[in-house]
């Protein structure tokens, strides 16, 4: 789960992590107050979970008050569109206003959880502000890295060697150590599985602070953590998502035309492989796990169908605990319900046969075929 850069600045404070002077704003009339608190010399940024927001035009630095209510009139309630958006963009609801920093230095600090060494690992870079990808591509050296011990946690000699690996005077080496083990608390006490600042910023005053911040939670560990659960923007979120959330499917949107349908998540991989080897991309990941019933089936059938983008839709399904008959039952309700396009449908394992039967005699525009080579070739010719 991802929260908006105002509510992760709110956690570091509540940890002890200094963040630029800011306020946030839903309303124009608001920026009005905001400046006679912080100066004109401010930047206005749009809150929305999307990276790329400077070069979309959503993060302006302006120098009077006239600026600041035109530059929040034309965010909030827009749509913000950025290379990790769809054409649509997301909704705009609030902006963050923060005193202008006079930056000297800027630096990447973030720590997520390393499968690979099965440990919490934080990572730093001199080269603050622009994409840790990138930096990885063009400057692999550059970039620092500490394995933390799951049971005795960031001890602070690593964060004094990140301190000399970043080159921070030495006058800044105690509060970066500081930041860096509080931040380290954040992580582990609001089962957080990434971190990032970026950039983490020493100014001209020698002071050092956070200027961005991107908190996201363990989805699995939301049931303990409440207050964390409560900071969820459903605005941000494809609706799709969120009607496959409420009924406990695994949904996920991407940008194809060809829909997926499969129970087990190592089929739905191999699905979306055989779609792409196809000449078409998948629009969606979709499990809808091994206990599912006809309702279930429907409503991800129906998630599916209300994809716009959606041209064909691939059922992949081997029956055991859920069985083809009853998936079957399930496609036919739900076209009952929505309109269907055409359909290719492997089905193999318990009730196989009488799941294929049922969708022969629907009447719905479906195309069984018996593996997955028939199903791509069955895809191309769509």
């Amino acid at each position: 789960m991802n929260i908006h850069e105002y509510q992760s600045k709110e956690l570091f404070k509540k940890y002890s992590i200094p963040v630029p002077e800011g306020c946030i704003a839903s309303k124009p009339e608001e920026v009005k107050d905001i400046i006679s608190k912080l100066g004109s010399n401010v930047v206005v940024k749009a809150q929305v979970h999307a990276g790329g927001r400077g070069k979309a035009g959503g993060v302006k630095v302006v120098s009077s008050l006239e600026e600041a209510i035109d530059v929040s009139s034309k965010l909030i309630n827009s749509n913000l569109v950025t290379y990790q958006t769809t054409s649509e963009g997301v909704p705009v609801k609030q902006v963050l206003i923060e005193k202008v920093s006079n930056i000297k230095t800027e630096l990447y600090l973030g720590m997520l959880v390393d499968a690979s060494s099965k440990s919490v690992v934080c990572i730093a870079s001199e080269f603050g502000g622009v994409d840790i990808e990138e930096i990885a591509r063009t400057n692999p050296d550059k970039i620092l890295s500490k394995s933390i011990h799951p049971v005795l946690g960031l001890q602070p000699y690593q964060a004094r060697q990140l301190a000399y690996g970043l080159k921070i005077p030495g006058s800044l080496v105690r509060s970066f150590s500081t930041i860096l083990l509080n931040l380290y608390n954040l992580f582990q006490e609001n089962d957080c599985s990434m971190i990032e600042i970026n950039p983490l910023v020493i100014t001209e005053e020698e002071e050092i602070f956070a200027l961005d911040a991107k908190i996201n939670f363990d989805e699995d560990a939301l049931f303990r953590q409440k207050n964390i659960y409560g900071m969820r923007d459903p605005f941000q979120e494809d609706s799709r998502e969120i009607k496959a959330r409420e009924a406990d499917l695994s949904y996920v949107k991407l940008d194809g035309n060809v829909g997926c349908l499969v129970n087990g998540a190592g089929l739905a991989m191999a699905t979306m492989d055989v779609i792409s080897e196809s000449g078409s991309k998948p629009a969606n990941f979709l499990d809808v796990g091994g206990g599912a019933d006809e309702n279930k089936v429907s409503e991800a059938m129906q998630i599916i169908c209300s994809d716009s983008e959606v041209e064909h839709i691939f059922v992949n399904l081997f029956g055991g605990i859920l069985r083809c008959d009853v998936a079957a039952r399930g496609i036919v309700m739900a076209s009952q319900k929505v309109e269907m396009p055409p359909v290719v449908v492997r089905m193999l394992g318990t009730n196989a046969d009488e799941g294929r039967d049922i969708l022969l005699k629907s009447g719905l525009k479906v195309k069984l075929v018996n593996n997955l080579a028939d199903a791509a070739n069955e895809l191309k010719l769509s």
